[in-house]
């Protein structure tokens, strides 16, 4: 049985449990597209029933007459691919109207009171959230379903490390945009919280960021978790939420919105505290550029300087961006991460850094403007930001493992999309380059199980006796000047990743064309390619979950999904190299 169908006979198992227990409720159909149905909410959830295929529904919440929310959804026509929750919790025991409208074009096939939606809506205690997927993942951060991107409001207080994401609950393809929420005391093991800003009559709450208001300079509280986020509406303006239980619940500013410019796309505001004038300072993607604005108070703010014009890469839209300050040979430098779609080196989107000074007002970069730094030299590494409020001063940066290319056709159903590892980021020197590094944070090793070392050769190595998901390879080896080298990851099915040094173009790349199901889109059959210094002592580290490869080398990394059909289990090289491995199980 193919994997796909696995999957879908999980789900159906698990929603036909639930639907046992659930009551059936009646719809009332008006029109060819207008439906509306009645909902005594004396149950936990209505468990709505999803069709991706099918166009949107625009569904209207109505309590006594009065909408209180507006969401769209892919309401099943012909089968259900899986159930989404809707929570009856803040309207329990009140009597709801859920008014319905169907895309216009629905009604050219047929009524639309011949949907199976009707039939499979459901009122019931319960929503079965195990994670049945055969592609989720073991040790990164996934929602429990629903779809994500952009890591959002990304916070540290009191023990814990705050994710908040762009989050629709109502379907596994983007939409609805909320933030998610959950929280950790060690990076690795994640607890998802509830929604934590929904959408309002300003718009959806796209990308934004997070900080704790030490000194109370809002009002707010002091300590509060003051978030920052876009509106996306008729324009995109900046608006402000304010937490005083530990980002648990949040309250929208009565004056919102507090930051609103001309631009068509106006968005991704990103806190910091300026040390140089003693104020917060938000940096904003504002079409091909970033704008930076200052504030006393978190709420007035000013105009500031703009920066972008020449530099870089401009062949997609300028997103997420984050500036980092940080340290090289005892001095402040600064770091400007921007994230750009499409205009990645191997298409769609990428994450850009530049390096340079930030005097308090300006930012300007110390490379000449037609120079383009990439952080990550894979296909699935974008919207990357930090951490604010990091403890030991550390600069912790998460991503979004995926690629507006194909992020809503990757071959899951129950969620979409997962977060890369953890990474901490630190400057390096390379001759007369100055180079962000990324490496592995250090709680990932917190998972390691039991180790393995062995000499690897041309002969394949099995690399468990039963084949595992989650793992860390660390391949050691010395690479002469003249000499190439391959390490081949593969299955029983013959599917692999080919990871090869070359020397000669002083490069490092990872194929993935014959990696598994690559069919879902015509973009995602791709060989990925790094600049790296080739020669002498190297070490390759992988880390290996079920759909994704992340690799780190002395000098770059590289992250990549895969869909295999099954695990990758053996591992050969191609080279006359004597490579020393060391196997780590990984798991929570």
């Amino acid at each position: 049985m193919r994997i796909a169908q696995l999957i879908t006979t999980s789900l159906a198992i698990i929603c036909s449990v639930v639907a046992a227990r659930a009551q059936t409720l009646t719809a009332r159909h008006l029109s060819e597209t207008h439906t509306q149905v009645r909902v005594d909410a004396k149950d936990r959830f209505l468990l709505l029933p999803v069709q991706e295929t099918a166009p949107e529904a625009r569904v209207r919440v109505l309590s006594d007459l009065q909408e209180v929310q507006a969401l769209n959804i892919r309401l099943a026509i012909d089968k259900v691919d899986y159930f989404v929750p809707f929570d009856l919790t803040p309207y329990s025991g009140k009597n709801l109207l859920l008014d319905v409208v169907m895309n216009q074009g629905r009604s050219l096939r047929r009524n639309s009171s011949d949907d199976v939606c009707w039939n499979e809506m459901k009122l019931s205690p319960v929503f079965d959230r195990s994670n049945v997927e055969y592609y989720r993942p073991t040790y990164h951060f996934s929602p429990d379903y629903g779809w994500m991107n952009d890591p959002n409001g990304m916070v540290y207080k009191d023990g814990e490390w705050h994710l908040f994401f762009q989050y629709n609950p109502y379907g596994s393809i983007w939409g609805n945009m909320h933030w998610g929420h959950a929280v950790s005391k060690d990076l690795m093991h994640w607890e998802q919280l509830g929604v934590a800003i929904a959408p309002d009559a300003l718009g959806t709450i796209f990308s934004g960021s997070a900080v704790v208001d030490k000194d109370n300079v809002s009002g707010f509280g002091k300590d509060a978790i003051v978030a920052m986020y876009t509106s996306d509406g008729a324009n995109q303006t900046q608006s402000i939420a304010y937490s005083n239980d530990g980002g648990r619940s949040f309250t929208k500013y009565a004056g919102n919105p507090v930051i609103v410019a001309e631009h068509p796309d106006f968005r991704d505001p990103n806190l910091f505290w300026d040390h140089h004038t003693r104020q917060w300072k938000v940096i904003l993607a504002a079409g091909q550029e970033v704008q930076f604005w200052a504030s006393d108070n978190l709420k007035d703010w000013t105009y500031e300087s703009s920066f972008g014009t020449g530099y870089g890469n401009h062949n997609g839209v300028w997103e997420c961006p984050d500036l980092l300050k940080m340290s090289l040979d005892g001095k402040e430098k600064y770091v400007l991460l921007l994230n750009i779609n499409p205009g990645g080196p191997f298409g769609g989107s990428a994450t850009q850094y530049f390096v340079g000074q930030y005097d308090g007002h300006q930012f300007t970069c110390d490379d000449l403007p037609t120079v383009i730094r990439w952080m990550d030299y894979g296909m699935d590494h974008y919207a990357t930001v930090t951490w604010s409020n990091a403890p030991a001063g550390r600069t912790v940066a998460l991503a979004w493992m995926s690629n507006w290319q194909y992020a809503n056709a990757v071959p899951t159903q129950q969620f979409r999309s997962s977060n890369s590892i953890p990474r901490d980021l630190s400057l390096i020197r390379q001759d007369k380059e100055v180079l962000l590094k990324s490496s592995p944070a250090p709680e990932v090793e917190a998972l390691r199980g039991t180790p393995r070392q062995f000499k690897l050769s041309s002969a394949e190595e099995e690399l468990f006796d039963k084949p595992q998901k989650a793992y860390e390879l660390v391949i050691r080896f010395n690479l002469p000047k003249k000499e190439n080298v391959s390490f081949i990851l593969s299955n029983e099915s013959g599917e692999q990743v080919v990871m090869t040094y070359e020397t000669a173009s002083q490069t490092f790349s990872m194929d993935r064309r014959s990696s598994g199901r690559v069919s879902f889109s015509k973009f995602f059959p791709t060989v990925t390619v790094a600049p790296t210094r080739v020669g002498g002592k190297m070490e390759l580290r992988l880390f290996l979950d079920s759909a994704s490869i992340e690799a780190f080398g002395n000098d770059f990394c590289m992250t990549n999904l895969v869909f295999p059909t099954t695990p990758y289990n053996t591992l050969k090289q191609n080279g006359k190299v004597k490579a020393d491995v060391t196997l780590y199980p990984l798991s929570k």
